[in-house]
């Protein structure tokens, strides 16, 4: 095997894709990824990293370009660690993500089953509901935005395509706050400095914004920042300071203070309207999400259920999406103030046959278990680790008849899928869909039945 370089240069094909939007090349017989490259091209590389088992490569030119190519709309997107996938056309990339599941299935699951084509949206750009951008100064000059893919080098945006127009003109008025206050942005090479973060949220059904200053302490010029955005964004519905002085990656700190308006602002997901606090879990593309607990909907079938389990149910969106499907539904999860607001959320939207239990989905499903109730069907909607290997062996051990697995991550996904599959359960529909258009990242939901129980 040739030993490639940093700074060498290659021309290599592309074979296909990984789970992070690379281009598959070998060259020599070591695996090479590329960024931003596309199967089926020839391209010229340069060589960034060099790893045993495989190289990391950018592209120099692309002597032969797959028809799907386009040219990004965004000026910032080969320095911007944001979206992956905005060099092709949006059509080709519903199918690359059709293939990432595809892959996962068969390199990690080991299964030969159909991936139905990803489930996209009329219009791929301004669909986020949620942005943290981090801030930061370079030569004297106040920079907001996204951090360059595998570094916290900070690349300053003045618009960005994939969230909300409203959040993209908040980052002036923000940038132009700090230098009218002389706010210093926080310095993590030398833990110095007071704002680290901006964390906005915006209501597509409720058109209110949310922002959150993430800062190492209180401001002295608290009063100042509010009187300054109350008076300069009309629809601003609640402004907090999140206080972090730890020497951390984590963005969001343990205490948090509201400093204007409300503790909440709401969204609605279908019918259903849910309270969002600064840390709430909440889909964060308002439109698609419809889509994508239809389809939970349409899993769980037609027929009435007796009851329904919701694991790692955050602020109870599916529980009570899914609660007129069954005469009960539980919900459980393990952050007091998500299941606080699933309990607010259920008063609120009029629902009185959800319960939602705070704790580990693992260890409460079990005891609800022993206790003689067994639901009808479980979703799981576990976050990209996956779910935990004793809440899959309950599920098992319960012989649960559905499991409908709502997955943001493929890899984990399939190797829950292959674990469950081993325990007698079928894979009946694997469903994409695409809650974060220009990105790699793609969700799931996926179908199970117990073989046992027909």
């Amino acid at each position: 095997m040739v030993l490639l370089k940093v700074n060498q240069e290659i021309i290599i094909n592309i074979e296909g894709i990984n789970h992070q939007g690379q281009g598959i090349a070998r060259y020599e017989g070591l695996v090479v990824f590329v960024n931003q490259a596309l199967p089926n091209e020839l391209v010229k590389a340069k060589v960034k990293q060099v790893k045993k088992e495989y190289a990391v490569a950018e592209i120099i030119e692309v002597i032969q370009e797959n028809s799907n190519r386009e040219e990004p709309i965004c000026s910032v997107y080969s320095e911007c660690g944001g979206c992956h996938f905005m060099h092709a056309n949006y059509e080709f990339q519903l199918e690359l993500k059709r293939q990432i599941v595809e892959d996962a299935m068969k390199r990690i699951a080991k299964l030969d089953v159909k991936v139905n084509k990803t489930i996209g949206m009329k219009n791929p750009y301004y669909y986020r509901n949620k942005v943290q951008l981090p801030i930061t100064k370079k030569d004297n000059k106040v920079c907001i935005g996204f951090y360059k893919p595998m570094s916290h080098d900070v690349v300053d945006i003045e618009k960005c395509f994939i969230q909300h127009d409203d959040c993209n003109k908040v980052i002036p008025i923000i940038k132009e706050m700090i230098e009218e206050f002389k706010i210093e942005p926080y310095n993590e090479h030398k833990h110095s400095g007071l704002l680290r973060h901006v964390l906005i949220r915006k209501s597509f059904a409720f058109d209110t914004m949310m922002i959150v200053f993430v800062t190492t302490k209180m401001p002295k010029e608290v009063d100042k920042i509010k009187e300054y955005l109350v008076t300069r964004i009309n629809n601003l519905k609640s402004l907090y300071i999140n206080i972090n002085d730890k020497k951390t990656n984590v963005i969001l700190g343990e205490n948090e203070y509201l400093i204007y308006g409300e503790k909440t602002i709401k969204d609605k997901i279908g019918k259903y309207t849910f309270e969002i606090s600064p840390k709430s879990f909440f889909q964060v593309n308002s439109e698609q999400v419809n889509t994508l607990y239809s389809k939970v909907v349409e899993y769980l079938g037609n027929s009435k259920l007796n009851t329904i389990f919701d694991a790692y149910c955050g602020i109870g969106t599916i529980s009570l999406y899914v609660s007129h499907l069954a005469d009960k539904v539980i919900g459980i999860e393990n952050v007091k103030e998500a299941i606080d607001d699933a309990k607010k959320n259920a008063k609120q939207n009029g629902v009185n046959n959800a319960e939602f239990i705070l704790g580990n989905a693992e260890d409460e499903i079990p005891n609800l278990i022993k206790k003689g109730i067994k639901p009808d069907a479980i979703v799981v909607d576990p976050p990209r680790k996956g779910c935990d290997k004793k809440l899959i062996d309950a599920i098992i051990n319960a012989e649960i008849n559905k499991v409908v697995y709502v997955s943001c991550n493929p890899s984990t996904l399939a190797r829950d899928l292959r674990i469950l599959v081993d325990g007698g359960y079928k894979v009946k529909s694997v469903q994409p869909v695409d809650m974060f258009p220009q990105s790699y990242h793609v969700e799931c939901v996926v179908l199970m039945s117990n073989v046992k129980n027909k």
